[in-house]
């Protein structure tokens, strides 16, 4: 993979990072990449270790994490904010990456969390991309 394709790749991934709500597919990031679909979504997911579609769900399931925990949106309002069109799927993806349904989620009390820097909750507050939500365990040394 050339620094160009690097290059175009990056232009993809900034255009889900800004639009995540717009109605995206590959073909549309293909064209923003200045790649054919099938290419791009090869190139993607050897530069970045996920497919598209998977990194676009992520940055939609970061947002409606970050919307249910100001608590004055309803699920289904947070699902069309976030560019998802089917409640059934976003809830289905939500529960994968988060370990909780996006209701169990809104409904947990989020205020400990409150005085922490956005930027730095992010981090902590990031869905896991392999469909496996984080489980509590031991901490590691």
């Amino acid at each position: 993979m050339t620094l160009a394709d690097l290059a175009h790749l990056r232009r993809a991934r900034d255009l889900m990072n800004r639009d995540y709500a717009e109605p995206l597919d590959v073909p549309a990031l293909a064209r923003a990449a200045h790649m054919s679909p099938g290419h791009f979504s090869r190139s993607f997911r050897a530069a970045f270790g996920e497919t598209p579609y998977s990194y676009l769900m992520t940055r939609r399931i970061e947002r409606a994490k970050a919307l249910l925990r100001r608590g004055d949106l309803s699920v289904t309002e947070v699902c069309c904010a976030v560019g998802c069109t089917s409640l059934g799927s976003f809830s289905t993806r939500f529960t994968a990456l988060v370990g909780e349904s996006p209701s169990a989620y809104r409904a947990r009390d989020h205020g400990q969390g409150a005085e922490i820097p956005a930027c730095v909750a992010k981090v902590f507050t990031r869905p896991v991309r392999n469909g496996e939500a984080r489980r509590p365990g031991p901490a590691v040394a």
